[in-house]
Order: C-alpha cells, then sequence, then structure tokens
C-alpha cells in the first residue's frame, strides 16, 4: 500500500437518525430524499474523489501532496460552502414537493455539516475501489464527535488549518476535543453561514420541479412499500 499525503472531508447530514425514525412508507421516501440530498453534495465537490458514502455522510478525499495550509483551508472553505448551498436547495425542492409524508415535509430539518484533515494516508484499490487506512483517516472520523456548538459548521484539524490566514480571524473559533484512543486534540471550526454571505438567495422551487421531485420519491418508494430492500434501509437506519 502506497503512504501520500492526503486532504480528507467528511460531509455529514445532521439529524438523520431522528428522521429515519418513521413508518415504513415515510422511511422510503427518507432514503430516497437522503440520497439525493447526498448526490447533490457530492456533484458540488468535483475535484475530491468519493471513498464511501457511509449511511448520512460522504468521505472524500484527494492528495494533497506538497499543497499548503492556507491552499488548502481556502479549498475547503470554498468546496464547503458549495457543498453546503447545494445540499439546502435540494432540501428545500424535498421539504416543499406535494407529498404529505414525514419523509418529505420533514427534510427541512436536516442540517449539514463538515469535518475536514490533512495527514498520511495509506491507499488501496479492492474491485476498483479506493480504501483508505491509517490513523489520520480514524482522527478525522472521530472529529465527527465535538463540541461546536453551532448546528452547521467546517470544523479543520489543527494540521489542516495551519496559520488560517486564509480565513478572517473573527470567524474562527477554536475546540479542543477529547478523541477516543488518541487524546485531545486542537481544531477549528467556522460556522457555515458565514461563507454563504453575499451569495444569492436560494431559488424558489417551481411547480414544475416541485411535480417531477413528488414523482420521483413516490415511485422510488415503491419497492419500500412492498417489503423489498427492508434489509437496506434497516442499516441505513442504524447507521
Amino acid at each position: 500500500m502506497a503512504s501520500v499525503r492526503g486532504l480528507m472531508l467528511i460531509a455529514d447530514i445532521g439529524g438523520y437518525t431522528e428522521y429515519m425514525s418513521t413508518h415504513r412508507m415515510s422511511l422510503a421516501h427518507a432514503q430516497v430524499n437522503t440520497g439525493r440530498l447526498l448526490e447533490r453534495v457530492i456533484d458540488a465537490a468535483p475535484g475530491l474523489e468519493l471513498v464511501e458514502v457511509e449511511g448520512d455522510a460522504a468521505f472524500l478525499y484527494r492528495e494533497a501532496g506538497s499543497t499548503a495550509p492556507d491552499d488548502l483551508v481556502r479549498e475547503v472553505t470554498q468546496l464547503a460552502a458549495a457543498m453546503h448551498r447545494a445540499f439546502h436547495v435540494e432540501r428545500e425542492y424535498v421539504a416543499r414537493n406535494l407529498c404529505p409524508c414525514s419523509g418529505c415535509k420533514e427534510a427541512a430539518n436536516l442540517t449539514l455539516k463538515f469535518v475536514a484533515h490533512v495527514g498520511e494516508v495509506a491507499t488501496q484499490t479492492i474491485r476498483d475501489r479506493l480504501k483508505l487506512v491509517g490513523i489520520d483517516v480514524i482522527l478525522v472520523h472521530r472529529l465527527l464527535k465535538n463540541p461546536v456548538p453551532v448546528r452547521e459548521y467546517v470544523l479543520l484539524s489543527e494540521e489542516l488549518y495551519g496559520t488560517g490566514a486564509s480565513t478572517a480571524s473573527d470567524q474562527v473559533h477554536e475546540v479542543a476535543p477529547e478523541l477516543e484512543g488518541i487524546g485531545t486534540v486542537r481544531a477549528f471550526y467556522v460556522d457555515v453561514a458565514g461563507l454563504d454571505e453575499g451569495a444569492p438567495p436560494l431559488p424558489e422551487p417551481t411547480w414544475r420541479g416541485r411535480l417531477v421531485r413528488t414523482a420521483y420519491a413516490a415511485g422510488a418508494g415503491l419497492p419500500y412499500m412492498f417489503g423489498r430492500r427492508r434489509r437496506e434501509l434497516q442499516g441505513a437506519a442504524g447507521g
């Protein structure tokens, strides 16, 4: 396995467990809608490679080479802003489609947060799928459990943040989470809402768009109604 310096980013949907705790038809639509939200988030980061979809999160990566921390911070915050906006556009479309089930209407309660880190990773390909291993892979996942007090944020590890010159100091706040098996680390977060300042308002869903998404959710939910793919649903709900 080759070892490289890699940039790792996890986009994690907040409120997922509660959102998935619904009856069968709503659960079907909740699963379909979550998939669409993750697709939009992943599509908004074309410079990163998808390593894995982990239930309610997308784990993305690229080789960092000798890229300076400031440039990586700038890249991560720009990507997070684009992914966050794509998520909220699709979330608004889902929540305002014409289906009355809770799996559609309660999509408006979902949030999106990001954790990013740069470190040494070992890469391998198994059945044409990229896999990452190493302590830094563990660290970025452990950072998902942290004391950040805002709902939607970008959390940068100390190794990634560097001098942080590319992000205004009054926007950045420090936390010191205790990570299982690793100990206390320093990390820095910024509220994603602050990254969207100056962006145009989100587009209003059109009637055509609302009809299309309603039809899609209804059609995609039929296999679940008839008991198919129950195992995948149960696995996703417990993730």
